[in-house]
């Protein structure tokens, strides 16, 4: 028997058990028909089309799950090319059949995902609600009376709902946040450049970004493996430098005093207080942060020329089809009027002058944690009010993309009705999207939600997100390594990260050797030494990493066991005896960094 979310955990034990591809379509099939929600879809693959690709994909690859998403069904939203079905972006005058597949979705398939349809969206990708298009609104999966979020409307209802495994979306100010917020789902925005847009119908070129809607976080990260890489056809495809974050200790930035605004809405506020109590549960340092430059790089996205960059995604449609647009949609494209070629570049002044103060945040900070949307709305409220209730939405997702940063959004609970669903969004550096992952991952698991329409269910154990440790080496640095220090590009370059700072035990000397540049200390074990310990770090290396710097460490130093206050012995810096003879002893400032900071007194 199917469950009622198709997670991939539970697709794979079945196609284990013996069900396959064929009868999961026919349960697509048949969800499909007895569903609520005419306006999921804007083009479904056809029934006997579903059953031919299951077929076909049994007699390509005959094993059970033996490519990485073996039978999986997912949904494309319609500003994503799927070769054969036609791309509308929600505006049935601009629809065009593509020959080709886009990237993401071609490597999808490669990897034995099957395309059950293409989903609604708010047209041209322009809104946060979900209500502007011509093929009608979907609704959250909890209240019909409500809105699902947008743009990526159809795609993330297709999810909730059960109808899919996961389905793409696009994401410029929240779009693959927010609907995920309001049906109980995951959101993966990765890096812009990380995932490639080709084929996809931009809304601003610049910072567009395709997510992934899916029940758990390690669907969700799976499924982004699957489609990221380089690809030269896009100009804004970059190869991806793996940001880390600490393991221990995790700094997470939340919102403070003039700073929270929800809008009225009691409920959501109650559900972030909880999602903060959580992260401090799960062992993070909670740090209140000014989220002011943030909010004002939001408000650029909307009100600032980046709204000329919509323009110039449909410049010649608009100018033969005004009136083939969503009214609300045109108003919006039509605001990049107000700006030339003066506006667009101190607006990318202004951009990077918050960036400098935003910079100064994350000095103190690992990761933010903010409410993913401050509140919600029904259906009706927001066509009556369509343009203020959007940007309310979008009041903490629309910097993300800007600065370029990685988020991943969870669910944070119910309403103490039990009635609608929250989330909040986990922000990182560049490239921190895998770093993200095991946090976001373990307070999905915490808040006891459930997922999409099935709120009783559990997150599977085997979709549990982990950081790799295996694949990497820990090492214990006392010197020139140290964070801010002279080598710790030594450490960093390679793609090394900081996993902790901690102390050695009391047994340790510490020495100044001598004609050493940069200085180098020299760490000596001498039992029956009773000391206060000596600050140290522990940093992680790949293995052909950790070969290298072995290998490059000159004498007297070299690599021995040191042991830490934790009792925990880990592989770090240790000096023979010999070459301490008639050095410096530092043993008493504590730590090299006391000694450089001495020496600077000075």
């Amino acid at each position: 028997m199917l469950p009622v979310m198709f997670d991939l955990s539970s697709l794979r034990a079945a196609y284990v058990s013996g069900i396959t591809p064929l009868e999961v379509v026919e349960a697509v099939i048949a969800r499909r028909a007895a569903s609520s929600d005419p306006a999921i879809f804007i083009t479904p693959v056809p029934d006997e089309a579903l059953r031919a690709t299951a077929r076909e994909l049994m007699a390509r690859a005959p094993e059970p799950n033996s490519l990485p998403l073996w039978g999986v069904p997912f949904a494309v939203k319609d500003n994503i090319d799927a070769a054969g079905l036609p791309t509308t972006a929600a505006c049935p005058a601009f629809a065009y059949l593509p020959e080709a597949d886009s990237t993401v979705v071609a490597r999808l398939r490669a990897a034995g995902a099957i395309v059950v349809g293409k989903t609604n969206l708010d047209q041209f990708a322009t809104g946060l609600n979900g209500t502007r298009s011509p093929y009608g609104a979907p609704r959250s999966v909890f209240d019909a009376a409500y809105v699902s979020g947008g743009s990526s409307s159809g795609s993330a209802v297709a999810v909730a709902s059960g109808l899919v495994a996961f389905a793409l979306g696009t994401d410029t100010a929240g779009s693959g946040r927010v609907p995920a917020a309001f049906n109980n789902l995951v959101g993966i925005k990765p890096t812009p450049g990380l995932v490639p847009n080709v084929g996809v119908v931009p809304a601003c070129r610049s910072v567009d970004v395709v997510t992934v809607f899916a029940a758990t976080v390690g669907d969700g990260v799976a499924i982004r493996k699957v489609m990221e890489g380089y690809d030269a056809a896009d100009p804004f495809s970059r190869p991806a430098i793996p940001a880390k974050l600490p393991v221990d200790g995790l700094r997470v930035g939340v919102l403070a005093g003039t700073e929270r605004e929800f809008f009225g809405n009691a409920e959501v506020e109650a559900l972030y207080d909880a999602a903060i109590a959580r992260a401090k549960m799960l062992g993070a340092t909670i740090v209140p942060f000014d989220y002011a430059p943030f909010r004002q790089a939001a408000e650029l996205l909307y009100n600032g020329p980046w709204v000329a960059e919509r323009m110039a995604a449909v410049k010649d449609f608009i100018a033969t089809n005004a009136a083939d647009f969503d009214p609300t949609v045109r108003a919006i494209i039509d605001g990049a009027k107000a700006y030339d070629a003066v506006a667009a570049f101190e607006g990318r002044y202004t951009l990077e002058a918050l960036r400098q103060k935003t910079r100064v945040e994350w000095q103190t900070l690992d990761m933010l944690m903010l409410p993913t949307s401050p509140t919600t709305y029904t259906v009706e409220a927001m066509k009556a009010d369509p343009i203020a209730k959007n940007g309310h939405f979008g009041r903490y997702t629309n910097f993300a993309n800007l600065f370029g940063y990685a988020a991943i959004a969870v669910p944070a609970g119910f309403d103490s009705q039990g009635h609608l669903p929250a989330g909040v969004t986990l922000f990182g550096p560049e490239f921190s999207d895998d770093a993200l992952a095991p946090f976001a991952d373990a307070m999905h698991r915490a808040v006891g939600a459930g997922m999409g329409i099935d709120r009783a269910a559990t997150i599977p154990e085997t979709s549990k997100v982990t950081r790799p440790e295996a694949e990497f080496i820990p090492v214990v640095v006392v010197g020139a390594h140290l964070t801010g220090m002279p080598l710790n590009r030594e450490l960093t370059g390679p793609g090394g990260w900081l996993l902790k700072a901690c102390k050695t035990t009391g047994d340790y000397r510490l020495f100044v050797l001598p004609n050493t540049t940069p200085p180098k200390p020299g760490l000596i074990r001498e039992p029956g030494f009773e000391g206060e310990g000596l600050a140290v770090e522990v940093w992680a290396l790949p293995p052909d990493a950790f070969g290298r710097f072995v290998r490059n460490i000159p004498a007297p130093l070299g690599i021995g066991k040191v042991t830490l206050d934790d009792g925990t012995s880990v592989s770090g810096f240790l000096c023979e005896a010999h070459a301490v003879t008639d050095a410096e002893e530092i043993t008493a400032l504590g730590g090299w960094r006391n000694y450089i900071a001495s020496r600077s007194a000075v």
